[in-house]
């Protein structure tokens, strides 16, 4: 028995357009959109009467994706909850980039909280973490060569 390799990570959002326009802009692409509902979806995910619409993005060439949800029932009561990167639970994605002052810079004049300036770490990487749409911690990591 052994994991293959990671499929997709799942990020619930109010906003699906918001957020996807997001992605694009730091330049991943669309792969499948799809909406869901019925008992398979109720018994997958624990929940009743389900409906979803469902945005799949990755980089171009590669396998693994975000998955970008949107539940249109259940609603979630309780809203967006602000979240810090030393708050438990699956926290942030690093996305590996080729220029990360300019990828800075670009969602720095379109509004993104940046959490600090970047950073370098040893001789290794420059990172820098940011909060996209609805939250969403990214780490943007450039490897220095």
């Amino acid at each position: 028995m052994k994991i293959n390799r990671m499929d997709h990570v799942s990020i619930n959002v109010n906003d699906l357009a918001k957020a996807k326009e997001f992605f694009i802009g730091l330049g991943l692409e669309v792969k499948a959109e799809w909406e869901m509902d019925g008992e398979l979806l109720d018994r997958v995910v624990g929940l009743k009467d389900v409906k979803t619409l469902c945005v799949g993005m990755g980089v171009p060439g590669g396998q693994t994706w975000i998955e970008l949800v949107k539940y249109l029932t259940p609603s979630d009561e309780n809203g967006i909850q602000q979240t810090f990167p030393n708050t438990l639970g699956i926290r942030h994605i690093c996305f590996a980039v080729d220029d990360l002052d300019t990828m800075v810079a670009h969602l720095k004049m379109n509004g993104t909280e940046i959490f600090s300036e970047v950073q370098q770490y040893e001789e290794s990487y420059k990172l820098c973490y940011v909060r996209g749409p609805e939250g969403i911690i990214l780490e943007l990591a450039e490897e220095i060569r």
